[in-house]
């Protein structure tokens, strides 16, 4: 079952052949992979740690899905740069 928004169903892919990340999943993977920790995130973003780990679990689980498993930050971090989620300027 795909995930809903408020303008219907989202897809796993985005015409750019990325998984679909919510903003909040977004704006989370940057913070993370551009240095801070799940906890320096958690502080920056007023939610808790274990918030941060299951939007990082459903990202994960998004790649996943794609055939593009990731195993850590620094995995997660390669694929951010494949995808124009980050940029080497901001690392």
């Amino acid at each position: 079952m795909c995930p809903t928004t408020a303008d219907g169903p989202t897809p796993a892919v985005d015409r750019r052949g990325r998984p679909s990340l919510t903003p909040r999943e977004l704006e989370i993977l940057r913070l993370w992979v551009l240095g801070e920790s799940k906890k320096a995130t958690a502080a920056d973003l007023g939610i808790s740690l274990g918030t941060i780990n299951t939007h990082l679990i459903r990202i994960r689980a998004k790649y996943a899905r794609l055939g593009r498993p990731v195993a850590n930050k620094t995995e997660l971090l390669i694929r951010a740069l494949q995808d124009g989620i980050v940029t080497l300027g901001e690392l």
